[in-house]
């Protein structure tokens, strides 16, 4: 299993939130194919028929606990993870 699926297996699983670093996080969304673009510290992500807007910036080194819920429940709610193998 690749580290990007790993990963993805992380933020879905819901038990490690507050460990999750700001780079895995923003790489699960490039893996998942979201388009992204960095103002200042906001790094913004998007996707083609996808209607929320990511809007995620690090607290240090780490993600923010409840951002990464956040794209937890977009995962989910479009099933993005659903046709990787």
């Amino acid at each position: 299993m690749s580290n990007h699926k790993k990963m993805l297996v992380k933020v879905l699983s819901g038990v490690a939130d507050a460990n999750i670093s700001f780079a895995d996080l923003c790489s699960v969304l490039h893996f998942l194919n979201f388009n992204s673009r960095i103002k200042g510290s906001h790094h913004i992500f998007y996707k083609e028929n996808v209607e929320e807007i990511l809007n995620l910036q690090p607290r240090g080194p780490e993600a923010k606990p409840y951002q990464v819920k956040q794209v937890r429940s977009l995962i989910l709610k479009y099933r993005l993870g659903d046709n990787l193998k």
